[in-house]
């Protein structure tokens, strides 16, 4: 009972974690754009495709904060149904988004601190590479350690825009577009280290999960302590569940419920 309880601990500190820097995400996102209206650099008299743009690029952010609160609270089956809605929505970005990305080039409206070439390439790869992580994560969705990460760095990579008109970019000529980047990977680099609770296996015995690895290798290769000790406990007490490889957090309540309950 000791282990589910921990095994419940961590899988909502887990929740919290993400939900928290989903919120961190669109801040950045809000306050690059918002920025952008104060200073008089954008107005809301650009042609309805530009507008499409911005509503769904912004939509998916809403719909990424929504589905890390819903997890939070525990809202697994809504999760799972809008997450369906999430995916017809990355195909509208993909359209959207390279459709603005070549009309800004052919008017000749491109970033002054950016090379046309590299925007014109670059832009589409950055859609393209989003679209993957996220359908790597629908494809992973059974798999929940990997199905957050998956979005995580399909989100933080939506976050190159933001920093461009949050950052100084005028003054790191010829260097923009290069620490646009690092300053993508900022939230992906330190997850690892700023985790709560992290639920990384500390024991040398688990190859998977040494302490020889850097934090960035568990990152990248979950695998976390309270699904190694659920699979003991229910061998232990020989519960009536069927084993599955990434135990979510409507089935970890279970557990502690029917430990609590005494049914055992």
């Amino acid at each position: 009972m000791a282990s589910l309880a921990e095994s419940h601990r961590i899988v909502v500190k887990d929740d919290r974690f993400f939900f928290i820097t989903s919120l961190i995400m669109a801040a950045i996102v809000v306050a690059g754009f918002s920025l952008m209206i104060v200073t008089g650099r954008s107005s809301f008299g650009s042609p309805p495709i530009v507008h499409a743009h911005a509503v769904v690029f912004m939509g998916w952010v809403v719909l990424y904060v929504t589905q890390n609160a819903l997890v939070a609270r525990g809202s697994i089956a809504l999760h799972r149904r809008l997450g369906w809605i999430a995916a017809g929505w990355v195909v509208a970005m993909i359209v959207l988004g390279t459709v603005v990305t070549v009309r800004v080039i052919r008017l000749g409206h491109t970033p002054f601190f950016f090379p046309p070439a590299l925007f014109l390439v670059l832009n589409p790869v950055m859609i393209l590479t989003f679209a993957g992580l996220i359908g790597a994560a629908i494809v992973r969705r059974r798999q929940t350690e990997w199905h957050r990460r998956l979005n995580f760095s399909g989100m933080a990579l939506l976050l190159g825009p933001a920093y461009g008109r949050l950052l100084p970019m005028p003054f790191l000529i010829p260097y923009a577009y290069e620490v646009d980047t690092l300053a993508v990977l900022i939230l992906p680099v330190m997850a690892p280290f700023i985790r709560p609770g992290g639920g990384v296996s500390r024991r040398s015995s688990d190859r998977r999960c040494s302490p020889k690895q850097s934090p960035t290798v568990r990152w990248v290769r979950p695998c976390t302590a309270w699904q190694r000790k659920d699979r003991r406990a229910r061998r232990l007490h020989r519960l009536p569940i069927r084993h599955s490889r990434s135990l979510d957090r409507a089935a970890a309540r279970v557990h502690v419920q029917r430990a609590n309950a005494g049914a055992w």
